[in-house]
């Protein structure tokens, strides 16, 4: 199993205690405060900074969709391994049960279909129309108890993800209770949304442990085949209610449910006949064959973080084209090989004593990188106070070389957050900026946040938007829950406060040209863990973020830089430049000598103009 290599390592790091400054030592950045570190409280005025980013709108949630009696503040935080006080033990079990369960109202995970934006929920899931200059307006709502109802999006079927045992397989707001529940649904959902005015559920694919998120992997062979790979993370149903499930260790039970992910083939023709066809034993040691060949859980020292075991994947995120996914699996990163998306099969894995949760995954889009998330303390901590690591609760900056993962640095959300900000690595996507490699991010309670991880040893923030926390006194869980991009705006799915809209501002770190670029890059359906190449068609924006960029950096030669200059004026200007030809061989010439991202650009750049000559 490859291990990243410390420049601090946990177990030296044990000799003088786990601090800031020890993770500082490791990554080169600090946690400080700034001016998102004391914003005012409020649930719907509180405080707001910004930096490279606008909020456009910010869209409360709609009818059925909020109630200020599911805020959820979970518990002070105790000592690990300690028990909980007698009176927080009896404050536990109320005397009356409250309305509503934990995050049953939050906001969750979106996509994007044909100018629709199809936002998930616990409670079920809101389309809102996109299409216009406006605020986005809501077209739909659909009550659909049982969460977590992550959401994805293939033609006129819609696919959610169910997992509470609550939920019910006619979309019932009536809990289904007990141990086993003959009309209990954890799983896939799908609908089909060919008439949006009427949605209908068309099936319902039972899976033993729920679905926590799902990623649509289209056949490459046959594109009448949609397979579904479904990550689950709760626990293990009873076989008297699902009769293929079973729990348990694999060396007491190698038929245990544990271990595996699910792999849903959806037939298009007939979307309702979608079935199970494999549960892949993707966590396998490679010599032995044992299922639980990954890491088993706990901490490689006193210093380090206790890693989850990996006997599940919280998100996987394919790249088709490549072949290729990235799985968050709890306690290690892994790469498939995903060409026959039926079997898919274990390239490489990645642990690291500092990474608590793998959450998410996120490629560039040369798909020789990945961002991987660390969900420390599961989504509901203040995990981002002046006194946290920088390395926990944190991105993982990996490069992909010859076929295996190989961890760079860590990047964490620099601004220190307030104990009342529940707030940690959390979902994002890729900002489709030419020649560089940028990404947009949730971090809950933290807000939003864009990464330039072009240089994977040292990537940095470029802009964010965040606001003040929920109430004064005490964490109540909110925030940013996915930040994606999509197709020009940025679209947070705030987890109480509803749906916020943000563009990019144009400043020192990012250009009017390098926005102009992403924003031409338009794509009629969105599903973030399936990852799509962007390709942009030439034009003098294109040309100008590369040169913006080379100047950025300082170490191109001014005389070619203005020449590069006059080619993109007289293209602008729609007139011919005959010298078009020669400047494309300048710029060859610059990139054989250029190093690192400035001769990709120079490269590129070098394309276009050649492209210009004709």
């Amino acid at each position: 199993m490859t291990v990243r290599r410390l420049l601090l390592s946990s177990v030296a790091a044990f000799a003088v205690g786990f601090s800031a400054a020890a993770a500082a030592a490791q990554t080169g950045q600090v946690i400080t405060p700034d001016a998102r570190s004391t914003l005012s409280p409020g649930l719907h005025d509180a405080g707001q900074a910004a930096a490279g980013l606008a909020l456009d709108y910010a869209v409360p949630p709609p009818p059925g969709f909020f109630d200020p009696e599911a805020l959820f503040a979970p518990p002070p935080p105790r000592p690990e391994g300690s028990p909980p006080p007698a009176a927080a033990a009896a404050a536990a079990t109320p005397a009356v049960a409250p309305r509503f369960s934990p995050l049953a109202l939050a906001n969750s995970d979106m996509a994007m279909a044909n100018g629709r934006l199809f936002v998930g929920n616990f409670n079920g899931f809101n389309v809102y129309d996109v299409t216009g200059d406006g605020a986005p307006q809501l077209v739909l709502s659909v009550v659909c108890p049982g969460g977590q109802g992550d959401l994805s999006v293939h033609g006129d079927l819609l696919f959610m993800s169910v997992e509470q045992g609550r939920a019910r397989t006619d979309c019932g707001t009536a809990a289904a209770e007990g141990d086993v529940n003959a009309d209990r649904f954890r799983g896939i959902r799908i609908f089909d949304i060919s008439d949006l005015a009427a949605p209908r559920q068309i099936a319902a694919i039972q899976t033993c442990r729920g679905s926590h998120t799902h990623t649509q992997v289209p056949d490459a062979d046959d594109p009448k085949v949609l397979y579904i790979y479904n990550s689950a993370t709760s626990g293990v149903r009873k076989s008297d209610e699902l009769s293929i499930c079973s729990d348990g260790q694999p060396d007491a039970n190698p038929d245990t449910a544990l271990y595996s992910i699910d792999v849903i083939r959806v037939p298009l023709d007939h979307p309702e006949d979608a079935a199970i066809v494999n549960r892949p034993r993707i966590f396998a040691d490679r010599v032995t064959g044992a299922v639980n060949g990954l890491w088993q859980g706990g901490r490689v020292g006193l210093a380090s973080q206790s890693g989850a075991q990996t006997n599940q994947c919280h998100d996987i995120t394919v790249y088709p084209e490549l072949g290729l996914a990235a799985g968050a699996c709890a306690g290690n990163g892994i790469l498939l090989d995903i060409s026959d998306p039926e079997n898919p099969a274990r390239i490489s894995e990645l642990f690291d004593p500092d990474m608590a949760y793998w959450h998410s995954a996120t490629f560039n889009n040369a798909g020789d990188k990945i961002v991987f998330t660390d969900e420390w303390g599961g989504g509901i901590g203040a995990r981002c106070t002046a006194e946290d690591p920088a390395t926990w609760g944190a991105d993982m900056v990996v490069s992909i070389e010859n076929g295996r993962l190989r961890g760079r640095a860590f990047h964490k959300l620099p601004s220190a957050q307030s104990k009342f900000e529940n707030c940690v690595a959390h979902n994002g996507s890729i900002i489709p900026v030419p020649g560089r490699d940028l990404m947009v991010q949730a971090w809950y309670q933290g807000g939003v946040s864009i990464t330039d991880f072009t240089d994977p040893d040292h990537p940095v923030e470029i802009a964010y938007f965040d606001r003040g926390p929920i109430e004064a006194d005490r964490l109540v869980v909110g925030g940013s829950w996915s930040a994606y991009w999509f197709n020009g705006r940025i679209y947070s799915s705030e987890i109480v406060r509803g749906l916020d809209v943000l563009s990019l501002v144009p400043g020192e770190s990012l250009s009017a040209a390098e926005i102009a670029a992403a924003e031409s890059v338009i794509v009629d359906v969105i599903n973030p863990q399936t990852q799509v190449r962007a390709v942009w068609a030439d034009s003098p924006d294109v040309a100008q973020a590369y040169l913006d960029q080379l100047m950025r950096s300082g170490t191109v030669d001014t005389a070619l830089t203005a020449r590069v200059h006059a080619g993109i004026d007289a293209w602008r200007a729609g007139a011919a430049d005959p010298q078009a030809a020669a400047l494309a061989g300048r710029l060859t010439i610059a990139a054989g000598a250029a190093q690192g991202a400035n001769a990709g650009r120079l490269t590129a750049l070098a394309g276009l103009f050649e492209r210009r000559a004709g």
